[in-house]
């Protein structure tokens, strides 16, 4: 047996999930089942079938000590289709979302009768679903009860999905049914390891999203083995995975995969790219981390550890004084994490594209990278952003029309006396509005900055303030800068 084999047993020992476990969230879901049944009848409700979804459920890819059960609730679309018959996209959407949001409230909320199952409330994706907690034997566990249309895949294959989680439930028996054990095992050893490196799901530290479940187990689905996927890890960028068996360039072609990184097509779904949120800095640094274990075998690859604060000091002078902080506090808990990152992830390509070119498209204060750290348990929120030029002249070269366009010449000659001509262009001395890049973030923060999120510090590094701040500076100058 390899070194990397051996590795691999030891992880999965300490990440697979007891019987104990198991029969818990057996005997959950058999309580939710009833429950939902015996209303559903009291009700006159018809409903196809009810199903544990996820890497709890039928599935069975989830790791030791994730009890979070997702239990999907089909409905027959043939019931609802001629109600929604001739309505656009939109519409359409709406009045899904209208029967979804009467259905949790009246049937599945009401549902939840049992002691144990504590503060059901609605939550909101495409369309309303049901959050619950369950209490008991020392466990808090979350389900989430979700409706979905239950379609057969031609009517997916042809038309699509009617919601987004109706190709959800495929997707379980797409993973139940073509990855045997030993690869099932694989990919909790994959997601241990996106996890320890900080590069799984919507909460990733490196980019907007990182890996996700279910790009995990096709990542599987498709390299067999763990040893093969990691051998070919860096080949991804360049060899999209499809299961319709298309060429490259035809997936290329196709007008809303041009501008995804990775591509990891949906079985269920020929039309979805999985790998579509997937960031380009997530990849790069997994990347990285996948080339060090197979140079160097070694389980701390696969330990979860907190992102270490940075000690300011220890950062070159020539790059500590390139590298700038805004710390956040979220002060209104009611909005979820998901909303604040996406607007500070606006806010950093913002400062990015204004930060790196004036409004003529002169350079202005060089290149400029970011990245979003965020600790939603704690509400606290950080973009760390690194700026090649930090000082730059008070003015530049503006270039304007070509001599020999007199219209647009004289134009311009009239609103910039001062003007000259230059490799057959004008050019006029420009003042800028900020030659300071601090004082331009504070400028564009302070305007930017939604109303829930507290500024607590923004300063140049050596001024941070928080752990997380610190946290987030770490993951810039180790995580991101060295490959961009």
């Amino acid at each position: 047996m390899t070194l990397i084999n051996t590795i691999f047993e030891e992880v999965l020992e300490d990440i697979i999930p007891t019987q104990l476990e198991l029969t818990l969230i057996n005997d959950i879901i058999k309580k939710l089942i009833k429950l939902l049944n015996e209303k559903a009848q009291q009700l006159e409700i018809k409903y196809t079938k009810i199903e544990p979804q996820g890497s709890t459920g039928i599935k069975q890819t989830q790791l030791k000590n994730d009890f979070d059960i997702d239990l999907f609730v089909g409905l027959d679309y043939k019931l609802y289709k001629p109600k929604y018959e001739g309505l656009s996209k939109n519409k359409l959407k709406k009045a899904s979302k209208k029967d979804f949001l009467n259905l949790c409230n009246n049937w599945i909320k009401k549902s939840l009768t049992l002691k144990e199952f504590s503060n059901p409330r609605l939550l909101y994706a495409e369309h309303p679903y049901v959050t619950v907690d369950y209490l008991a034997e020392n466990y808090k566990i979350k389900i989430d009860i979700v409706l979905f249309f239950d379609l057969d895949l031609d009517f997916i294959s042809n038309y699509g999905p009617v919601t987004a989680v109706d190709r959800s439930p495929w997707h379980g028996h797409f993973i139940k049914n073509n990855l045997t054990e030993e690869q099932k095992n694989d990919v909790r050893i994959l997601k241990q390891f996106f996890k320890a490196n900080h590069c799984y799901g919507d909460k990733s530290a490196v980019g907007k999203v990182g890996f996700i479940g279910y790009s995990a187990e096709l990542l599987i689905a498709h390299y067999k083995t763990l040893q093969n996927l990691f051998s070919n890890f860096s080949l991804l960028r360049d060899n999209p995975i499809d299961f319709h068996n298309r060429s490259i360039d035809d997936l290329r072609k196709i007008h809303h995969f041009q501008n995804d990184y990775l591509i990891v097509t949906d079985p269920i779904d020929k039309n979805r790219n999985v790998a579509s949120a997937i960031s380009e800095k997530a990849y790069k640094y997994c990347n990285q981390r996948v080339k060090e274990f197979l140079d160097n075998p070694n389980k701390k690859f696969f330990v979860i550890e907190e992102i270490p604060e940075i000690n300011i000091s220890t950062i070159d002078r020539s790059l500590v004084d390139n590298i700038f902080i805004v710390e956040l506090k979220n002060e209104n808990t009611e909005i979820h994490y998901t909303i604040n990152r996406d607007k500070l992830y606006s806010i950093g390509d913002n400062i990015k594209s204004k930060g790196e070119k004036e409004f003529s498209h002169a350079q202005r204060f060089g290149k400029i990278e970011f990245e979003v750290y965020f600790e939603a348990d704690h509400e606290d929120y950080n973009i760390a952003i690194y700026c090649e030029y930090p000082e730059i002249e008070k003015s530049y070269l503006r270039r304007g029309p070509l001599s020999k366009d007199i219209i647009h010449s004289d134009k311009f000659k009239q609103k910039n006396p001062g003007c000259f001509e230059k490799d057959g262009y004008l050019w006029v001395k420009t003042i800028r509005d900020y030659d300071i890049f601090i004082d331009y973030l504070k400028n564009f923060v302070t305007n930017k900055i939604p109303d829930n999120l507290r500024i607590v510090n923004l300063s140049n590094s050596k001024e941070t303030v928080t752990k997380p701040g610190k946290r987030s500076i770490y993951v810039l100058v180790n995580m991101v800068l060295p490959f961009v």
